[in-house]
């Protein structure tokens, strides 16, 4: 990052989400103010507006620009990817009069940083997305509050498309749903959803298939497994049963396996948290087929089944049942409500 100076508050390593970009003398009064107000950070960016951008996009999540809308869309088109990974952009006058909402309005938190500057500047808010430009629901930050994850982020573009064109959507959920919008509608039958809800993968028809927090992978390995063998089976696990990768909540273990590189390198590939409970804790899970291989070996009674069951808390089901692969047994178990609680959330 830039060094501290006079113009510039933004240092390496400063652990903040905002920066406030100017070009002008006028605007680095207004951007310093702002950056105060909002706790971020300031970079003066005159003679250098590719350069302090890139940095920008790179370092913080929020990102407000006192400058035209012009040299804002040029500068940053070859940085863009997309709604799930850019950042927020605000593009603000150097009155203060207009905040407005660039991009990522919803995901990225665009629209309320707007209202926040605009806040800050007694200026108005400017906000171009359908939904709020119309009163609807935005699907995508309900997706996020529920934990869901769209199956096919093109057929989810389009359902938001439908929203805002036809007022409502239909909803299906293979689990119980908490309380909807008024402009989403529960229906009983899958074939009548327009958003349906479920972590196995398939068919949808012309609906949007999201996939919630709903599963946890039970894992049991021989000490020295690779990741390469633990992500095998995983795979092959979820492809084996239908079950879309995108709804494993967590993964769950013996404690023993709390420095498993192997295993614990997999966690961190695909951003989950791990559950480790005791033999003691695993033996007290009823209805599971005891090893006297895996007994032998850890003092447990099993491994993959009753960590998954334990993990997916009460209520929970087996829904895969433990399944032996080259130095890995893996099993599935579901939570019983994923939508009460965001991602199933213990």
């Amino acid at each position: 990052m830039t060094p501290a100076s006079p113009t510039n508050t933004a240092e390496s390593g400063s652990g903040r989400r905002l920066v406030v970009l100017a070009l002008s003398q006028g605007g680095g009064v207004l951007g310093r103010q702002l950056a105060a107000a909002l706790d971020g950070d300031f970079l003066a960016c005159r003679g250098r507006m590719a350069e302090a951008m890139a940095e920008a996009w790179g370092n913080y999540r929020e990102i407000v620009c006192i400058m035209a809308t012009g040299i804002v869309v040029r500068t940053i088109a070859p940085l863009l990817q997309d709604k799930y990974r850019d950042p927020a952009i605000v593009v603000c006058d150097e009155q203060g009069r207009f905040a407005v909402s660039l991009l990522s309005g919803h995901l990225g938190g665009a629209n309320g940083l707007a209202r926040r500057v605009a806040a800050v500047t007694g200026g108005q808010a400017v906000l171009t997305t359908a939904s709020d430009v119309l009163g609807r629901t935005a699907l995508d930050l309900w997706c996020r509050d529920l934990g869901l994850t769209p199956g096919d982020k093109t057929a989810f573009t389009r359902a938001m498309g439908r929203l805002v064109d036809l007022g409502t959507l239909a909803v299906w959920s293979r689990y119980p749903l908490p309380e909807l919008p008024p402009d989403l509608l529960p229906v009983a039958e899958r074939t009548d959803a327009d958003l349906v809800i479920d972590s196995r993968t398939g068919e949808a028809g012309g609906a949007a298939l999201l996939h919630p927090q709903a599963l946890v992978l039970g894992i049991g390995c021989n000490r020295g497994t690779p990741v390469a063998a633990i992500e095998a089976a995983a795979r092959a696990t979820c492809a084996e049963h239908g079950l879309a990768p995108q709804a494993i909540a967590r993964l769950a273990s013996i404690d023993l396996k709390q420095d498993e590189a192997g295993l614990l390198e997999f966690a961190r590939h695909q951003g989950l948290s791990i559950d480790f409970f005791s033999k003691d804790d695993l033996n007290r899970v009823e209805g599971i087929v005891a090893s006297e291989a895996v007994r032998r070996a850890t003092g447990a009674q099993g491994v993959a089944e009753p960590a998954a069951l334990l993990s997916a808390g009460p209520g929970a089901t087996l829904l895969v049942a433990k399944r032996k692969w080259t130095d890995v047994t893996t099993a599935v178990a579901e939570i019983a409500d994923p939508l009460g609680r965001k991602g199933g959330e213990r």
